[in-house]
């Protein structure tokens, strides 16, 4: 089983940058894949960034070329925003799941969140 948290979230401008950390709890961590989510209130969580275990990467069009998932061998995922927008603003989910994908059904295990609040 793998527990996850993350860190780094607050608000900032709109154009500005955040990054985002999430800390899992097992060594096994290394063969998951792991993603970044987020979700608005009234609205279906979306899957924003995933990387597998070799390092292939995966980004939804609305974040592609201003988000950067990356992990290191200590157990840490990251998520870079840059150029950020009001509409980036959510409270934002690091997940571990088994297969390679964006879609939340593929992903077993979830941080609480971190909100990220871009005032434009």
């Amino acid at each position: 089983q793998v527990q996850l948290v993350e860190s780094g979230g607050g608000s900032v401008q709109a154009g500005g940058s955040l990054r985002l950390s999430c800390e899992a709890s097992t060594l096994t961590y290394r063969y998951y894949v792991m993603g970044w989510f987020r979700q608005v209130p009234g609205k279906e969580r979306e899957g924003v960034a995933a990387i597998g275990g070799g390092g292939m990467t995966s980004y939804s069009a609305s974040v592609k070329g201003r988000f950067t998932i990356s992990r290191d061998n200590a157990k840490t995922l990251y998520l870079e925003m840059n150029s950020l927008k009001a509409e980036d603003t959510a409270m934002y989910y690091c997940a571990a799941g088994s297969r390679y994908s964006l879609r939340t059904a593929d992903f077993s295990y979830w941080g609480q969140g971190t909100q990220v609040t871009v005032s434009s």
